[in-house]
């Protein structure tokens, strides 16, 4: 049998995956990406075993492993043979076996005490948040290049996740019939509707929510932003799919980040989780989300690029489809 064939690699797959232990990390693996300090702390064994047990699902192709400066990211492989095989198994997987159910408990709690932290420390820096954000990137420039992208266009609704102190809300309030910013921190908020109040921002609101479960009914939107959010999520494509959700078909997705980068920095001093992304990368996702891309913007500035990804979502056939994929 030839070591390339479908069928060699799908035994490979099948024999890294049988094993108890295997089988939970790649469950775990499906809910986000995850770092081994964490992945130690949700399975509760050590880390050279299970740092040996992560290899082995790389090497078959069920787990993707990427660095970024000095935090190695694991998560479910997205494409592929082993992608495809790893969808399967977990489709497999009994929902409420005890070491599983055991495994969701524990990964809530650590997903828990990184948020709680995340949000105190938005809460105690809200006051200077737009400040410290223009160090990273040249404000001006983007700022323009989104009036720009919704000049001319009808967008009855917009939602803008994670909204901060709403700087996006009022730059866009113009630009859109109704504007909604969701946000966790209450800080942030409070913040928001004072500067949205100053500027006599009538049409636009913040209300207090998560990003991976918006205070939105489905497809309640036409137009939904993430302005230098991602970077803070454990699990981007959860955040992405969940803007998707509340987008009408036809709605588009407006995703401004960071490229990917190696300053430190700001994982240690401003709580980033991830230090920016591929253009591959978030291209791949837009793809898996069933939205049509569109080119993106790149913005070099004093410090780092930042990048304006965009895509329109496909009709409810089509994210019905998408749904199912995701869910699987």
């Amino acid at each position: 049998m030839s070591l390339d064939s479908p069928l060699f690699q799908l035994l490979e797959g099948l024999r890294a995956a049988a094993d108890h232990s295997r089988l939970r990390l790649l469950a775990i693996c499906a809910q986000g990406e995850w770092t081994v300090s964490e992945l130690v702390q949700v399975m509760g064994q050590s880390q050279p075993r299970i740092s040996r047990h992560l290899k082995i699902l790389a090497e078959a192709g069920l787990l993707e492993r990427f660095r970024e400066g000095g935090w190695v990211f694991y998560r479910r492989a997205q494409s592929g043979e082993g992608g495809r095989l790893a969808r399967t198994l977990c489709r497999l997987l009994p929902a409420e076996d005890p070491a599983l159910r055991l495994d969701r408990r524990r990964l809530e709690t650590v997903r828990e005490a990184r948020r709680a932290a995340a949000a105190a420390w938005f809460d105690a820096h809200a006051a200077d948040w737009d400040a410290e954000q223009d160090a990273t990137v040249d404000r001006a420039r983007v700022d323009a290049e989104l009036l720009r992208l919704f000049e001319g266009r009808q967008t009855p609704s917009l939602i803008d996740i994670g909204t901060g102190t709403g700087r996006i809300l009022q730059l866009l309030a113009s630009r859109i019939g109704s504007g909604t910013g969701v946000d966790l921190s209450h800080d942030m908020l409070r913040i928001a509707r004072a500067n949205l109040d100053r500027r006599e921002a009538r049409n636009c609101q913040v209300r207090h929510g998560d990003m991976y479960a918006l205070p939105a009914a489905d497809g309640s939107f036409d137009a939904a932003v993430l302005h230098q959010v991602l970077h803070f999520a454990d699990d981007p494509l959860a955040a992405l799919a969940e803007a998707v959700r509340v987008l009408r078909p036809g709605g588009r997705l407006v995703v401004v980040d960071l490229a990917r980068h190696d300053d430190e920095r700001l994982r240690e001093e401003r709580r980033h989780r991830r230090l920016g992304f591929t253009m591959a990368e978030i291209s791949a996702w837009l793809r898996q989300l069933g939205l049509d891309e569109e080119p993106p913007i790149t913005i070099p500035g004093r410090h780092h690029t930042l990048v304006i990804w965009r895509g329109r979502r496909a009709g409810a056939a089509t994210q019905d489809v998408v749904r199912e994929e995701l869910a699987a």
